[in-house]
């Protein structure tokens, strides 16, 4: 009966994270950085879910400020973010073709949203990168992939009732093992 009892406590605890973790809505379009200008070229408007921006902050300095945007949710505390890298030549296949590309980071809250921040550096003087007569460092091209917290519930629901079958029938062998060690 002890069991029971903390088995649904512990239930009730995973499922009351989960639904603080999965159900806000994602957050908006991530501001880009302080002293970067958008692009305004037809392939950097394109679609709403992806913007360019010329800027002189460093790698460091761009993927922090990305990783402070996308961390403005309603529970900061509570959201898990990871970094991942991508080579380069995913650029054209995450980003979009013929996109340029020197450092592929992806920055992802899991389960949630995920944002591609892809940095081009020039790396010879011909690649010089220069916008409406201004000259700049890198450009970064921001590819946000939001999640409806509908879709999230739709994927949610059958893995927690998988987690809890497994669970409960592993409990159930491991009971069984204690209670035979016990009467030994």
């Amino acid at each position: 009966m002890f069991f029971r009892l903390v088995f649904k406590l512990f239930l009730a605890c995973v499922v009351g994270v989960a639904a603080l973790y999965f159900f806000p809505q994602s957050p908006p379009f991530p501001k880009p950085p302080q002293d970067s200008i958008q692009s305004l070229e037809k392939a950097d408007v394109e679609t709403p879910f992806r913007r360019a921006y010329f800027t002189s902050f460093s790698r460091e300095e761009i993927l922090k400020h990305y990783e402070r945007e996308l961390g403005k949710t309603v529970i900061p505390w509570l959201t898990l973010t990871l970094r991942l890298t991508y080579p380069p030549e995913d650029a054209q296949v995450l980003i979009r073709d013929q996109t340029r590309s020197v450092h592929l980071p992806e920055i992802v809250h899991p389960g949630r949203e995920s944002l591609f921040v892809n940095i081009f550096e020039a790396q010879t003087p011909k690649d010089a990168i220069t916008y409406r007569g201004y000259s700049f460092e890198r450009k970064i091209t921001v590819r946000y992939i939001p999640t409806s917290p509908l879709i999230r519930l739709i994927i949610l629901v059958p893995t927690f009732l998988l987690f809890l079958y497994l669970l409960e029938a592993n409990l159930k062998s491991l009971l069984l093992i204690i209670k035979k060690v016990i009467t030994k």
